[in-house]
């Protein structure tokens, strides 16, 4: 085990993965026509995010000594966005939320699935919560709320790094020290509602 607790994102905004979307200049907040990879190690420029820059910026960044050579690319934007029809701050973010996490412990394999808006709508399923005819018989599986993990993917990192492990109630503590597999999903693009 290599982590004491881990704690999910609620949300992942995946905006700057996204081809054929319009993407934010990190300078100027512009339509984004560049990406350049080789400027990501870069500090220098909004460390830790993906470089990606309008045509003036891309320019200016690009005469510095140090990234003369870069090799940058340009980005697929489809060609009504390329004439302005997009302003500073009016770019829309491509958000995914967290739906589920399968925790394993040893080979037990759990899972908890969220299932509606409200915070506290989790489901735990054990698939091998009971078990019937011995060593030749079959697990039963079982599914039960467990609100209280609403709570702690609620908290903060520090508020959650601060709590002892044995001190969480129910079924979170599965989830918190056990989380393996994260899934997301697209509200805006799920089939069911």
């Amino acid at each position: 085990k290599m982590f004491n607790k881990i704690f999910p994102s609620l949300e992942l905004d995946i905006t700057d993965l996204l081809e054929d979307t319009p993407r934010e200049c990190r300078i100027c907040g512009g339509l984004a026509l560049y990406e350049c990879r080789e400027c990501y190690e870069d500090g220098d420029i909004t460390a830790g995010k993906i470089k990606q820059f309008c045509e003036k910026c891309n320019t200016q960044v690009h005469l510095h000594p140090r990234r003369k050579a870069h090799r940058h690319g340009k980005l697929s934007v489809p060609k009504e966005l390329q004439e302005g029809v997009w302003r500073q701050g009016s770019f829309p973010r491509q958000r995914m939320e967290l739906f589920a996490v399968l925790c394993i412990e040893t080979s037990h394999y759990v899972a908890f699935v969220k299932y509606g808006h409200q915070d506290s709508a989790w489901l735990f399923f054990d698939s091998m919560a009971d078990r019937d005819g011995g060593q030749n018989g079959f697990n039963i599986p079982q599914v039960s709320p467990c609100p209280e993990v609403g709570a702690y993917l609620k908290m903060t990192p520090e508020e959650l790094h601060a709590l002892d492990p044995k001190s969480i109630q129910g079924q979170a503590r599965r989830l918190l020290c056990d989380a393996y597999m994260c899934m997301y999903q697209s509200p805006t693009m799920s089939l069911y509602k």
